[in-house]
């Protein structure tokens, strides 16, 4: 497969990938979710030579655990963060007229119900606050709704406690595919990065550091690399990344765990996405997407394993409960659970707060011997942390760099200049392939963009299936190396279309066997962990 303007970024051949990307860099990122992908970037549009290292894979954090909306954060208003919604509001239509296949326009549809957060009055003033700070559109500005209204637009709302509604824009996303299309363009602009490379040590000329001792966990073996600065964004991970460069560092995070279910349209068939009362001072959101809906999120403080993050029965009851106690769903139970995901919030601590209260504003610190690192915000906000991380980066280098700022780069190589075109795409495809029947053309224009019909095409010409040819692609071009790579943070299959992910992990696991050159127990291993993740994610121990 061969995708035009599109630089080979796979792990097939790493040794000669990291011989080659030996060297010394103006700058090593250590952590691959959105944050670092924002400032692998950011620094190659401006001129430097940066590597970023990720432990895991790309967006195997809290960057592919989102509520997956790129928004401004109307509850922020109740915590007077007028800033932070100005902030990441006007982010929006940024991320969207920047990558407008992944960042979608979405009505979000607030009640107004009886003993809840927002009466009339006070939804209406915060909406038109929201829609000020934002600077969103006249025309797409909040409307203020009548109880038929609301009835009208999503019918399994409870009669018996809808007084009116409000309805406001905000903007839905794919969080995993951005990021992975963040690094990406970077790779564009002469960026290096690595999944599955750990950062174990730091190495130091005097007192300064001076680059990274990592283990390369595909090749396993030790590799290291030089810089003149390093940035640590590695959300949750960052006090661990802190405590190897400075073991007595105090912990500058709270841990929050957001978890989310994923139900079939059959038995919670949503019209509009929706911001709902729980009912114990916490909202809630319900987001069609395809033929899934999504619930989420929780807010508790987390003290567990970073890399066994779960959704427990516990999380799972209270957001079944909570959809329960708004729609007219009174059969829903545990056993309708689809899938399920869970991510934890890298919050800055303060000082006699909970979780739901704590700001969501982002924060640098830096050390004595030079190492920076960036912790807190929100995925909305990723481009702006990117920005101020490498400003403050400028600011410590002898080299006059300069370059072109990220609020005008278009993030796809071959990216759609409006939202229209992006849906006159999908319309053209549609048409020109409308005989093959089991195709989904919006999800694969909405993940790969116009590469989608690349992915289509290729599977005609070699006579394989949709499934294999984006297998195809995301080996050759999004370093997939594990094959939850490809079936949670690629394809998303994980959440959206967990029978699809049943259906293909082992002949996914023996793909990457043959390509990878592994051998039938590395296969045997890959499989076994993927299949035990999907019934984790599938909440099956809870349904026996």
């Amino acid at each position: 497969m061969k995708v035009d303007g599109l630089k080979e970024f796979s792990n097939i051949d790493r040794s000669a990938n990291v011989t080659s990307a030996k060297g010394y860099y103006d700058l090593i990122v250590i952590g691959g979710g959105i944050t670092g992908a924002g400032i692998l970037l950011d620094a190659s549009l401006r001129g430097m030579k940066v590597l970023l290292l990720e432990k895991n894979d790309f967006a195997s954090g809290t960057s592919s655990k989102s509520t997956k909306l790129i928004h401004g954060g109307l509850r922020y208003l109740k915590q007077l963060e007028f800033g932070l919604v100005r902030e990441t509001g006007s982010e929006r239509s940024v991320a969207h007229k920047n990558a407008c296949h992944l960042v979608h326009p979405e009505k979000m549809l607030l009640p107004i119900v009886k003993n809840g957060s927002f009466s009339k009055f006070s939804a209406s003033l915060a909406v038109s606050v929201y829609d000020l700070l934002a600077n969103v559109p006249s025309e797409q500005r909040r409307k203020t709704l009548s109880k038929d209204k609301v009835n009208e637009l999503e019918p399994l709302l409870r009669d018996d406690l809808i007084k009116s509604g409000v309805l406001y824009s905000e903007y839905r996303t794919d969080d995993a595919r951005l990021t992975i299309e963040l690094i990406k363009a970077a790779l564009r602009n002469d960026a290096a990065a690595f999944n599955y490379m750990e950062v174990k040590k730091f190495t130091y000329e005097g007192e300064n550091i001076s680059g990274v001792i990592c283990w390369d966990h595909i090749q396993e073996k030790e590799i290291v690399f030089s810089g003149k600065q390093i940035v640590s964004s590695g959300g949750p991970w960052v006090d661990e990344v802190s405590k190897r460069e400075n073991k007595d560092s105090e912990s500058n995070l709270h841990l929050s765990k957001g978890s989310h279910i994923v139900l079939d349209k059959k038995d919670l068939n949503l019209r509009s996405s929706t911001y709902f009362d729980a009912f114990d001072g916490r909202m809630i959101f319900a987001i069609p997407r395809g033929r899934m809906v999504y619930i989420g999120t929780t807010d508790t403080t987390y003290n567990g394993d970073l890399d066994e993050i779960k959704c427990t029965e516990e999380d799972a009851e209270y957001l079944i409960n909570a959809v329960k106690g708004m729609f007219e769903v009174p059969e829903l139970s545990l056993k309708d659970i689809k899938s399920t995901w869970a991510g934890v919030r890298p919050l800055i601590k303060q000082k006699g707060k909970g979780p739901t209260e704590i700001s969501r504003k982002d924060e640098i610190f830096e050390t004595e011997s030079g190492l920076i690192t960036i912790a807190g915000g929100k995925l909305t906000g990723f481009r702006l942390m990117a920005e101020k991380v490498v400003d403050l980066v400028l600011t410590k280098s002898d080299n006059k760099f300069t370059g072109r700022d990220t609020k005008e780069y278009k993030i796809h190589h071959k990216p759609f200049e409006t939202y229209q075109a992006y849906l006159d795409f999908i319309e053209a495809l549609e048409r020109k392939y409308n005989t093959q029947e089991t195709l989904d053309i919006p999800f694969l224009v909405s993940s790969y963009g116009k590469d989608a019909e690349i992915i289509i095409k290729y599977a005609m010409d070699q006579g394989i299936t949709i499934d294999e040819s984006q297998l195809e692609y995301t080996k050759k071009y999004e370093a997939v190396y594990h094959p939850l790579d490809h079936i949670e943070r690629r394809t998303g299959w994980l959440y959206f279309d967990i029978d699809r992910a049943k259906l293909n992990h082992d002949f996914i696991a023996e793909n990457l066997r043959k390509s990878l050159k592994r051998n039938d127990e590395w296969k045997e291993s890959m499989a076994e962990v993927t299949l035990k993740q999907i019934k984790s994610n599938g909440l099956e121990e809870l349904k026996v």
